[in-house]
Protein backbone atom coordinates (compact mmCIF):
# COMPACT_ATOMS: atom_id res chain seq x y z
CA UNK A 1 0.00 0.00 0.00
CA UNK A 2 1.17 3.55 -0.68
CA UNK A 3 2.54 5.34 2.38
CA UNK A 4 1.33 8.79 3.46
CA UNK A 5 4.46 10.57 2.18
CA UNK A 6 4.11 9.09 -1.32
CA UNK A 7 0.39 9.86 -1.33
CA UNK A 8 1.08 13.49 -0.34
CA UNK A 9 3.67 13.81 -3.13
CA UNK A 10 1.13 12.41 -5.59
CA UNK A 11 -1.50 14.92 -4.48
CA UNK A 12 0.98 17.79 -4.97
CA UNK A 13 1.98 16.44 -8.39
CA UNK A 14 -1.69 16.32 -9.38
CA UNK A 15 -2.50 19.79 -8.03
CA UNK A 16 -0.16 21.35 -10.60
CA UNK A 17 -1.71 19.28 -13.41
CA UNK A 18 -5.39 20.26 -13.52
CA UNK A 19 -5.83 18.50 -16.87
CA UNK A 20 -5.36 15.20 -14.99
CA UNK A 21 -7.86 15.84 -12.18
CA UNK A 22 -10.82 14.22 -13.94
CA UNK A 23 -8.68 11.29 -15.04
CA UNK A 24 -7.35 10.78 -11.50
CA UNK A 25 -10.88 10.78 -10.09
CA UNK A 26 -12.10 8.40 -12.81
CA UNK A 27 -9.21 5.98 -12.24
CA UNK A 28 -9.58 6.15 -8.46
CA UNK A 29 -13.25 5.26 -8.78
CA UNK A 30 -12.44 2.37 -11.12
CA UNK A 31 -9.66 0.95 -8.94
CA UNK A 32 -11.26 1.45 -5.53
CA UNK A 33 -12.92 -1.60 -3.99
CA UNK A 34 -16.64 -1.50 -3.34
CA UNK A 35 -17.49 -0.08 0.05
CA UNK A 36 -14.14 1.71 0.45
CA UNK A 37 -15.83 4.36 2.59
CA UNK A 38 -16.66 1.77 5.27
CA UNK A 39 -13.03 0.93 6.17
CA UNK A 40 -10.06 3.05 7.27
CA UNK A 41 -8.38 5.03 5.82
CA UNK A 42 -11.75 5.93 4.20
CA UNK A 43 -10.09 6.77 0.87
CA UNK A 44 -10.80 5.27 -2.57
CA UNK A 45 -7.46 3.46 -2.76
CA UNK A 46 -6.89 0.26 -4.73
CA UNK A 47 -6.63 -2.98 -2.80
CA UNK A 48 -3.27 -4.12 -1.45
CA UNK A 49 -3.40 -7.14 -3.79
CA UNK A 50 -3.78 -4.88 -6.84
CA UNK A 51 -0.94 -2.60 -5.72
CA UNK A 52 1.27 -5.65 -5.04
CA UNK A 53 0.51 -7.03 -8.51
CA UNK A 54 1.26 -3.70 -10.21
CA UNK A 55 4.50 -3.07 -8.31
CA UNK A 56 5.67 -6.63 -8.88
CA UNK A 57 5.02 -6.44 -12.62
CA UNK A 58 6.50 -2.95 -12.99
CA UNK A 59 9.40 -2.94 -10.56
CA UNK A 60 10.05 -6.63 -9.94
CA UNK A 61 8.98 -6.56 -6.32
CA UNK A 62 5.96 -5.71 -4.21
CA UNK A 63 7.90 -4.00 -1.41
CA UNK A 64 8.66 -0.87 -3.42
CA UNK A 65 6.81 2.44 -3.41
CA UNK A 66 5.64 3.50 -6.88
CA UNK A 67 7.44 6.43 -8.48
CA UNK A 68 5.28 9.54 -8.74
CA UNK A 69 6.49 10.01 -12.32
CA UNK A 70 5.20 6.53 -13.18
CA UNK A 71 1.78 7.30 -11.70
CA UNK A 72 1.58 10.60 -13.62
CA UNK A 73 2.64 8.79 -16.82
CA UNK A 74 -0.08 6.19 -16.21
CA UNK A 75 -2.70 8.93 -15.74
CA UNK A 76 -1.51 10.71 -18.91
CA UNK A 77 -1.72 7.42 -20.82
CA UNK A 78 -5.16 6.71 -19.39
CA UNK A 79 -6.37 10.20 -20.32
CA UNK A 80 -5.04 9.85 -23.88
CA UNK A 81 -6.41 6.32 -24.28
CA UNK A 82 -9.81 7.32 -22.98
CA UNK A 83 -10.06 10.30 -25.35
CA UNK A 84 -8.90 8.18 -28.30
CA UNK A 85 -11.45 5.43 -27.69
CA UNK A 86 -14.18 8.02 -27.29
CA UNK A 87 -13.28 9.54 -30.66
CA UNK A 88 -13.10 6.16 -32.41
CA UNK A 89 -16.57 5.24 -31.13
CA UNK A 90 -17.93 8.41 -32.71
CA UNK A 91 -16.34 7.55 -36.04
CA UNK A 92 -14.07 10.59 -36.11
CA UNK A 93 -10.86 8.71 -36.15
CA UNK A 94 -9.33 7.28 -39.29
Amino acid sequence: MMNASTFAKLVVALLVRPWLWATAVRQASRLAPRGWWKKPPFLPLPTAAYVEFRTTTQYGGAKREPDIVDIIDYLEWSRDWHSTTRLSRRGRRG
